[in-house]
């Protein structure tokens, strides 16, 4: 477990880049075997790259997706519900992972 300082996560790439690697690594792996890993590599690659983990306080931090990330959801081969599920999963698995990682659960 890291020790979380909020106004280091600011600069989080500084002060987190290992940490947040791992989250979004884990998050992935706790996925593989349950969604297509085609599917689950097309969502890490073309939408959550460019996602930004934010920590909104209280031990409750939020991934927030890129602005284009309609287009981007189109981009992925797949069954539109079954790319928006897959999604709305994998963002939670991070979200749980920084709350985990960070000492907050």
């Amino acid at each position: 477990m890291t020790e979380f300082d909020p106004a280091k996560f600011e600069d989080k790439y500084v002060h987190y880049f290992e940490e947040l690697e791992a989250a979004y690594s884990t998050a992935y792996q706790r996925l593989h075997g349950r969604y297509d890993s085609a599917l689950l590599r097309a969502v890490d690659r073309q939408i959550l790259a460019e996602s930004e983990p934010v920590y909104e306080g209280e031990g409750e931090f939020t991934v927030r997706l890129p602005p284009d990330v309609d287009d981007r959801l189109k981009a992925v081969r797949g069954e539109r519900e079954t790319v928006e599920n897959l999604l709305e999963t994998f963002t939670s698995e991070i979200e749980k992972e920084l709350r985990r990682t960070f000492g907050f659960e």
